[in-house]
């Protein structure tokens, strides 16, 4: 047997910190080492962090790349280990997203990236060139201060593999796992038994499916050995990296980490048996075939030198285990908490301040804060030092004072605010101050009232007359304006007690706000821009309105917030219009769609890029025997024109943790105008010729299954089959602009 100690990571890395990323890379070395690895994978462009962006673009990036690489190759590090090393470097003044192969304080190979991602979140062709030339293997010179410090002139370039006197090992790069013709296909043929993929994956709900499939799928058809190292926390964006590193032989996951942690290095090693692949491969008749009539030579490196130890009694190659998946409930639990944990660290903030309005958002939001505080616990009690040092500092303990449970750690990082007025209810108002008790944070009851009247006095001083609501026989310029008034007080409030809510309680530092609006609401555009949606943070702003609840009722008991139940039961409200015996304010009759709809048209929008008619003519098909084409028709439209009238909106968007497929943020995800003809006039006029010849000839319609419409690789859909129906009103006419 031919056995080979092999070790992946998650690795907590910071954009443009090179120190924390160094810092990192050589401790999960010495992990691999410590455990016996003889081969090591980091994530991808480990040294800077995955999100540099833009400053990827700077030659100093690049240096300071070389710079800590030397340090690595300097030290005892990489001696007795084939170690990965993702950075960036430019080769013929071409920059490329590269791992570094080294080992015993020299450069064996790099491998520079031949498929870039480049759609949703991933912008790398605006900073990398896709490597092409796959016939040979390139001369680097290495810069003059590296070549010094390792005693070495040159290194070869390009794609190709190691072959070493007892293995062959070769790369992937993230996106060339996911690729119709990948590398390892062409490399299996060539003898390759050992493929690594770093990774800077991030997360987003029910994706983790589609990674660990892909990398199933990578060994069962060629065999092999394949690890996957991938980035986990905040790396400084919206985006959340949630590791799961893992390491899969002949089709079988044999090490899965942790998707949700706030450990900053985490390693998992495997021993693995490379003959297990050869027999594997040599029991296959077509890849043998494939193999026997390969004509593509691929170039490598070889090195005298053997990575696989010997086989002794008793030792076994690691059995395979059964891939954790977290419910889409956990994943919203887990992931956000995760994130927030890393902002506010990093970020020199001593805590939060949440307007809480009793809700299901900003409850959701409160919820996950109290899961961060559990994890903080959990990690403490399990004797992480760094998660410890970092809630003493945060937490602002002194004299030998630590966390000893998640309620007093957040009574000291979570100020909740409840800033009721005369729409208030008093079943809100309760909601609000059990929630904020069950998860321990400092609670503030703020009435709003007078600052309301002051502004309506300023009003009539310009005016003449006081405005009035709606169900008070108001027009739907003073009912939406006295909305926006009220929403808008609550934002300046909240970032006001942010600074003098710590100050009051004698503590240093700034509060961060934490928005509560969710995906569907920014798809409709149903928020007042520069209201509570305002924040420096939201945790919920890509995940939708059915999710939500769903986490909700997970939470009240998986996290014990039992009033989270009677939460995510109330029907959702505003409150931003006077309660009547006859009349309440109600979230979908104000919007005119349910949240139930909107989630479809998100989908529908985004994911499969539908315009107003393709939206149309998918659903004639699937509400079929529901609604008639005419009313399909006055729905779409309907959504299309709030969709438009609103689009600006997502120019100010909080930033928000990205979970959703069909998120509507526009700073990165969502790219599209902002200033659109509402009246949508050409494709309109399209939808009701379609409806008009519809109706009069019913077969039209093709009966298109709910299955055609959940075709996304990253997201499954969790919408029921039924739709609700509600009727497509006035409403609230943008939910203020």
């Amino acid at each position: 047997m031919r056995l080979l100690k092999v070790a992946t990571c998650n690795l907590n890395q910071w954009a443009m910190d090179f120190d924390t990323n160094l810092k990192n890379i050589k401790e999960s070395i010495e992990q691999a080492k410590k455990a016996g690895a003889k081969l090591r994978i980091g994530p991808e462009l480990e040294i800077t962090g995955y999100g540099c962006e833009d400053h990827f673009l700077e030659e100093d990036t690049v240096k300071h790349a070389w710079e800590c690489l030397t340090e690595i190759l300097t030290g005892d590090w990489t001696d007795g280990i084939l170690c990965s090393i993702g950075m960036p470097l430019i080769f013929e003044n071409v920059r490329y997203n590269c791992q570094v192969f080294c080992m015993n304080r020299q450069i064996l190979m790099i491998r520079p990236k031949m498929t870039l991602a480049n759609d949703g979140n991933y912008r790398e062709l605006r900073w990398f060139s896709s490597w092409t030339k796959k016939e040979e293997l390139l001369d680097f010179e290495l810069p003059p201060d590296v070549a010094e410090a390792i005693s070495q002139g040159s290194v070869p370039f390009g794609y190709g593999y190691l072959k070493f006197s007892d293995v062959s090992v070769a790369a992937e790069t993230c996106e060339e796992l996911f690729t119709a013709s990948p590398p390892r296909a062409e490399l299996s043929h060539n003898g390759v038994e050992v493929f690594v993929n770093a990774s800077g994956s991030h997360h987003q709900l029910r994706k983790l499916n589609v990674r660990i499939d892909a990398i199933k799928a990578a060994t069962v058809t060629c065999g092999g050995v394949y690890m996957y190292a991938n980035q986990q926390g905040c790396d400084g964006s919206r985006l959340y990296y949630d590791g799961c590193c893992c390491i899969a032989v002949n089709g079988d996951v044999v090490a899965q980490g942790s998707q949700f942690s706030l450990k900053d290095v985490e390693v998992l090693t495997a021993l693995v048996d490379l003959d297990a692949v050869s027999s594997y491969r040599g029991s296959s008749s077509s890849f043998r075939q494939q193999a026997s009539h390969n004509t593509s030579s691929v170039p490598y490196v070889k090195v005298p030198q053997k990575l696989c130890q010997k086989f002794k009694l008793g030792t076994c190659p690691t059995a395979p285990v059964e891939v954790k998946y977290h419910l889409p409930q956990e994943e919203i639990a887990f992931g956000p908490s995760c994130w927030l944990w890393d902002y506010l660290r990093r970020s020199g903030a001593s805590g939060f301040l949440l307007p809480l309005s009793g809700g299901a958002d900003s409850s959701s939001v409160a919820a996950i804060v109290g899961c961060m505080c559990q994890l903080v616990i959990k990690d403490i009690e399990k004797g992480d030092e760094q998660v410890k040092a970092d809630a003493l500092r945060i937490g602002q303990y002194k004299n030998g004072e630590f966390p000893n449970n998640s309620q007093e750690f957040a009574k000291r990082i979570l100020y909740t605010v409840f800033m009721g007025s005369g729409n208030s209810s008093k079943a809100t108002r309760s909601r609000a101050k059990r929630l904020s008790e069950e998860v321990g944070a400092h609670h503030v009851d703020v009435d709003i009232d007078n600052i309301f009247w002051a502004f309506l006095i300023v009003v009539q001083g310009l005016c003449g007359k006081l405005p009035r609501y709606k169900v008070d026989g108001g027009s739907n310029t003073e009912n939406l304006g006295l909305q926006n008034i009220q929403a808008r007080v609550r934002m300046v409030l909240a970032y006001m007690l942010s600074l003098f809510l710590p100050w009051m309680h004698n503590k240093s530092g700034f509060y961060l706000v934490l928005g509560s609006s969710n995906v569907d609401e920014a798809l409709r555009g149903y928020l007042t821009k520069y209201d509570c949606s305002a924040a420096d943070l939201n945790p919920i702003g890509s995940v939708s309105k059915q999710d939500l609840r769903s986490f909700l009722r997970w939470a009240a008991i998986h996290l014990n917030f039992p009033s989270l139940a009677e939460i995510e039961a109330a029907p959702p409200t505003a409150e931003l219009e006077p309660i009547r015996s006859d009349y309440s304010q109600l979230d979908e009759v104000d919007m005119g769609m349910t949240y139930e709809e909107l989630s479809v048209y998100g989908r529908l929008r985004k994911i499969f890029r539908c315009g107003p008619v393709a939206m149309y003519q998918y659903l004639c098909a699937k509400w079929k025997g529901t609604l008639s084409p005419s009313e399909v028709a006055e729905k779409v439209k309907h959504f299309f024109k709030y969709y438009a009238i609103n689009r600006h909106k997502m120019t100010v968007l909080t930033p928000s943790y990205h979970a959703e497929s069909y998120s509507p943020e526009d700073n990165r995800f969502d790219l599209r105008q902002f200033l659109y003809n509402s009246r949508w006039t050409y494709q309109f006029r399209k939808i009701d010729e379609l409806a008009n010849e519809a109706e009069t000839d019913d077969s039209q319609i093709e009966n298109i299954s709910s299955e055609d419409l959940v075709k996304d690789p990253d997201v499954k859909s969790t919408e029921g089959s039924g739709m609700g129906v509600v009727a497509v009103g006035a409403g609230n006419p943008s939910a203020g602009l």
